[in-house]
């Protein structure tokens, strides 16, 4: 896949680039796998806004991802390799042996034709999902579970790859893309490869109203703004706000910890990012 750019017939051409969509093979979603999408705003149910910077956007549809991967011992040929408004990855369309057909996050390399499966004693290919128990140690993964069933949680954005470092006991450690090192148990699945679509990371918005299409609306800076909206407002001239880094409610933005007491995931990280 590649990354064209735009002949600067306007200002905002000059720096935008896109993609070339070379590795799509269809424009139309399965129609039994897509749900309808609604729209927040931002907003909670009393109609205030609790995330910031949200509203408008075009127009989605969700598609039905298959994070758990749970359909043992039916092969699966890929129809299609699509795209998803909802996601940095490319999707692809997967039809089981017994006529269900599943959407996956398409791995770097999987192409339409290939015989993909999970379960134990899968294959050691990319796209196939296995228990991290029978995975070798070195292989890049994605799409991977923190709780057995729940489906895959670490891993699924576009370019992204972890690293099965280790076995220890009932625990594998794994080298994420942060850099961050952790645990996770033995039975949990993953999926072999790295996620595709690595150009993404490369993208250049080139102007303001491609973010609006996204659904992202501007931001303003807490200096800018009145002592009445923000703890960093007001003063005389352009003021630098005169105290560390804060959000409008006053939560320090920079160094603060956010991660919450109770986690009881935290104790499994042997290496932080930071």
């Amino acid at each position: 896949m590649g990354i064209k750019s735009y002949k600067p017939v306007t200002p905002g051409l000059r720096h935008r680039t896109g993609y070339t969509f070379e590795e799509l093979t269809t424009d139309r979603p399965r129609k039994s796998l897509v749900a309808p999408l609604s729209k927040s705003g931002g907003r909670n149910n009393h109609g205030r806004v609790t995330s910031a910077h949200r509203g408008g956007g075009h127009k989605r549809a969700y598609r039905l991802i298959d994070f758990r991967r749970d359909k043992f011992g039916v092969p699966a040929t890929v129809a299609t390799i699509e795209y998803d408004p909802n996601r940095s990855s490319r999707i692809a369309l997967l039809k089981y042996r017994d006529g269900e057909w599943r959407y996956i996050v398409a791995p770097l390399g999987l192409k339409p034709g290939d015989l993909l499966s999970s379960g134990p004693g899968s294959e050691i290919k990319v796209g196939n999902t296995l228990p991290i128990s029978e995975i070798p140690l070195g292989t890049t993964m994605h799409n991977i579970e923190l709780k057995r069933g729940k489906g895959g949680q670490l891993v699924r954005t576009a370019g992204g790859g972890a690293q099965l470092l280790a076995k220890e006991g009932a625990h594998a450690q794994i080298r994420m893309p942060s850099g961050e090192v952790r645990m996770v148990r033995l039975e949990c699945l993953a999926t072999i490869g790295q996620v595709g679509n690595l150009e993404h990371e490369n993208i250049s918005i080139g102007k303001a109203g491609r973010n609006r299409w996204l659904g992202k609306r501007p931001h303003s800076r807490g200096v800018a703004k009145n002592p009445h909206d923000h703890p960093m407002g007001g003063g005389e001239g352009k003021s630098s706000g005169g105290r560390h880094p804060c959000s409008a409610k006053g939560l320090l933005s920079k160094g603060r910890k956010t991660r919450r007491k109770r986690n009881i995931t935290g104790k499994f990280i042997l290496k932080r990012r930071k």
